[in-house]
């Protein structure tokens, strides 16, 4: 899950790159790299293994000259070695050309012997050099950036987002999504990519996702979307409802903590507009129709890790409210079993990013089959939601800190919200239980900032258990997934 960033514009490139590189750390990584085409027409690279400040200390003592245009990379490898060498930015056209790839191309082998039956030879172990030197390669031949793009991409497989610049066109990075999130940050003056708007929301909060099998291509003042086969296609605008400062641990000794604090607004902001006169209303679902809900004939929940049980919680309650059967399925295994999927069947994705590739790959498999689906997303502009049939935003704002908290708890808010909504178009809940339980969830922010007052009680216990060599969580009921998300909780941290 790298983290890509992209600008062109009158800023400062460097600084906007490394800001916007320094704001996706959270997505994990082991090298970082950034190109920057010079005022003068120069490509300049500069890229270490290692932290991103390995890189910001490589140029302090090695800086590169000014520019308004680059690119930015933050790598897993996948490929070769988190080495400086396999690190990207990867250059091409005697270093005229900078290439950075999140994903994976699976044709890479078949592609690199052809460029090497040409003469072309390679510096790295990656597949990310392939595709430079394949989209160098067409350059030559096309002698237009844009065209040389359309056609490389068109010949990858696998799961990529790439974007390139070349000094031969200034003011333009090419960028193109297959499988793997993108998308676009609106400037005055000057315009932006990402792997997500974290990328850029310090300069602009207005922006658009990137969708499947598309090509972007960005200048100072103007941004054009095609897709693989060159159609010109309007791309989805929204407005990123968090600022930069929604993404710093702002004064907090982690993002977790911080995060944790944040569990009433979260909440709160998930039902915000969604309880009116005493009863959930949730228009974004009635869409699919009260004919089509009232015949539901099962609800399959799939999701991954957290966002797993935080379905497994939701069961219980949808369950008894809706009567209406309930199966949790792991993303990962769901297209695997052969899963029995009706047009009555309604699948319900969770997933906080909204990017999560399994549970994408199930959506679609539910989808291709006849079944309805709904999102439960935190990310506005992710694959999933605009996919899926129908989506609940859970607008708790962004979650850096790997270990899921606050999505949790919103997720399930969700489910919550979902259950009630489907129940009062069913009938199977009397109209006074109805307000009740939609009371309830008015007062769950209220209670959960009371919970956050015992802090100090808790690091007592947890001191406690410290010198511990193993804890059994036990649950029964809807305290069994929580057991399970306390266990996972406590690997993934201790």
């Amino acid at each position: 899950m790298c983290g890509i960033v992209g600008y062109v514009g009158r800023q400062d490139t460097l600084s906007v790159l490394l800001g916007g590189l320094k704001r996706q750390e959270y997505r994990g990584y082991d090298s970082a790299g950034v190109a920057v085409l010079t005022e003068t027409g120069k490509m300049v690279t500069a890229k270490k293994a290692g932290k991103l400040q390995a890189l910001v200390d490589n140029l302090t003592s090695h800086p590169l000259a000014a520019g308004h245009t680059g690119i930015g990379h933050t790598r897993w490898a996948t490929h070769g070695a988190p080495t400086d060498v396999n690190a990207h930015p990867h250059l091409a056209d005697n270093g005229r050309l900078a290439l950075i790839h999140n994903g994976i191309v699976e044709n890479f082998f078949e592609i690199k012997n052809e460029l090497i039956a040409k003469g072309y030879e390679f510096v790295s172990e990656t597949d990310t050099e392939v595709a430079a030197v394949l989209l160098s390669d067409t350059f030559t031949s096309t002698g237009d950036l844009r065209t040389a793009f359309a056609q490389t991409v068109n010949r990858l497989e696998g799961a990529f987002t790439l974007l390139a610049v070349h000094a031969d066109e200034p003011n333009l990075i090419v960028a193109a999504r297959h499988n793997s999130p993108l998308v676009i940050g609106f400037g005055d003056g000057e315009n932006f990519l990402g792997s997500d708007v974290a990328a850029f929301v310090e300069h602009t909060r207005h922006a658009a996702a990137v969708g499947q099998d598309q090509i972007v291509a960005i200048t100072p003042d103007s941004v054009t979307v095609t897709t693989f086969a060159g159609e010109v296609v309007e791309p989805e605008r929204f407005e990123v409802e968090w600022d930069a400062s929604a993404s710093e641990k702002g004064g907090w000794s982690s993002f977790m903590a911080k995060e944790i604090a944040e569990n009433p607004d979260a909440v709160a902001n998930t039902i915000r507009g969604r309880i009116v006169d005493g009863h959930v209303v949730l228009p974004e679902i009635d869409e699919l129709g009260a004919d089509l809900l009232a015949g539901i004939s099962r609800i399959i929940l799939i999701a991954c890790g957290t966002a797993s049980y935080a379905g497994m919680v939701g069961s219980y309650a949808i369950e008894k409210w809706a009567g209406i059967p309930v199966d949790v399925q792991l993303s990962h295994e769901f297209r695997y079993r052969d899963p029995v999927i009706t047009s009555t069947t309604l699948v319900i994705s969770i997933s906080q990013s909204g990017e999560t590739m399994d549970t994408l790959m199930a959506v679609r498999y539910a989808m291709e089959r006849g079944a309805k689906t709904i999102s439960i997303c935190n990310t506005q502009g992710a694959t999933i939601p605009r996919e899926s049939d129908a989506v609940v935003y859970t607008h708790a704002g962004p979650e850096v800190a790997v270990a899921s908290t606050k999505a949790f708890v919103a997720q399930i808010t969700a489910l919550y919200l979902i259950g009630l909504h489907i129940a009062r178009v069913r009938g199977t809940v009397d109209d006074t239980e109805l307000r009740a339980l939609a009371g309830e969830l008015n007062d769950l922010p209220a209670k959960l900032a009371e919970v956050l007052l015992v802090g100090s009680d808790i690091r007592t216990l947890a001191k406690w258990m410290s010198d511990s060599q193993s804890v059994l969580f036990l649950g029964r009921n809807v305290g069994y997934p929580i057991a399970l998300e306390g266990a996972l909780k406590l690997k993934e941290l201790a």
